[in-house]
C-alpha cells in the first residue's frame, strides 16, 4: 500500500500491535523489496517485532475446502530475512517453524544475526523432507547455534481446535527433556523469551497465532 508508513505507524500506537507479520510466500513479495523496509524502519521507531514466514506454508482451513494455495515457496528464505536482520538489528526478526523445511538456512540466519529468534510451532511436519532428522534432533541443533535464549515455544493453533495445543506442548516438552536440557532453559523457551520480548503493557495479555506449515 502507498501509505504502508502511515499504516504501520497507527497499528504500533492506537492498535497497540507489538509484531508485524509477514508472508512473503503467500502475498507473492521478495523481502529485498525496498517497500519491505518501511515495515523494518516503522519496526525499529515502534520497539515492535517482525514475524516473517519462511519455508513451507499451508493454510489448513483453504485445504480441508479444496481451495487452491498457490503460494510462491521460493520467496521464504531466511537467508533473505537476515539481510534484513543485518539492516536493523534491534529489530527481533521472528522466524516459525524452524524454518519450516529450510532448517540449515534458518541455522545460517540465527548464527549471523543475534537479534533473530526461531519458534518452534507446529507439529513441524516439514521433517519428513529431511531423512533421519528428528524433532530431538532439531532442538538439539537448534541449541547449539541459537542458544536456549532465542528458542520461542509455540502450539500454532490459527486452525480447529483454536487454541492451546497439548499434544505439541507435550511432544516438545519430552524432547527437550530426552535432551537433558537445563530447567532454566527450558523455562526460557517455554514462556520467558516471549515476556522478554512482549512484555505485558498496561495489563493486557500479548499472543501470537501462526499458520501451519
Amino acid at each position: 500500500m502507498p501509505d504502508v508508513a502511515a499504516r504501520l505507524d497507527r497499528g504500533f500506537t492506537e492498535h497497540g500491535l507489538r509484531c508485524a507479520c509477514l508472508f512473503p510466500a503467500m502475498h507473492k513479495y521478495r523481502l529485498d523489496d525496498e517497500r519491505i523496509r518501511h515495515v523494518f524502519e516503522a519496526a525499529d521507531r515502534h520497539k515492535a517485532a517482525v514475524f516473517v514466514h519462511c519455508g513451507v506454508l499451508t493454510v489448513g482451513v483453504r485445504s480441508k475446502l479444496g481451495l487452491r494455495s498457490p503460494f510462491d515457496l521460493r520467496l521464504g528464505d531466511p537467508l533473505a530475512a537476515a539481510a534484513l536482520a543485518a539492516a536493523f538489528p534491534s529489530v527481533p526478526v521472528l522466524i516459525p517453524h524452524f524454518g519450516a523445511g529450510f532448517f540449515r538456512e534458518a541455522l545460517m540466519a540465527v548464527d549471523t544475526c543475534s537479534n533473530i529468534y526461531l519458534d518452534t510451532s507446529s507439529s513441524n511436519g516439514w521433517l519428513r523432507y529431511t531423512p533421519d532428522l528428528t524433532l530431538e534432533t532439531v532442538f538439539r541443533t537448534a541449541l547449539s547455534v541459537a542458544g536456549a535464549s532465542r528458542l520461542l515455544f509455540g502450539t500454532d493453533s490459527s486452525f480447529f481446535p483454536r487454541g492451546w495445543q497439548k499434544p505439541v506442548f507435550d511432544t516438545q516438552k519430552a524432547a527437550l527433556r530426552s535432551l537433558g536440557c537445563a530447567a532454566e532453559d527450558e523455562a526460557a523457551i517455554f514462556g520467558g523469551n516471549f515476556e522478554r520480548l512482549f512484555p505485558v503493557k498496561d495489563g493486557a495479555v500479548t499472543t501470537t497465532t501462526n499458520t501451519k506449515p
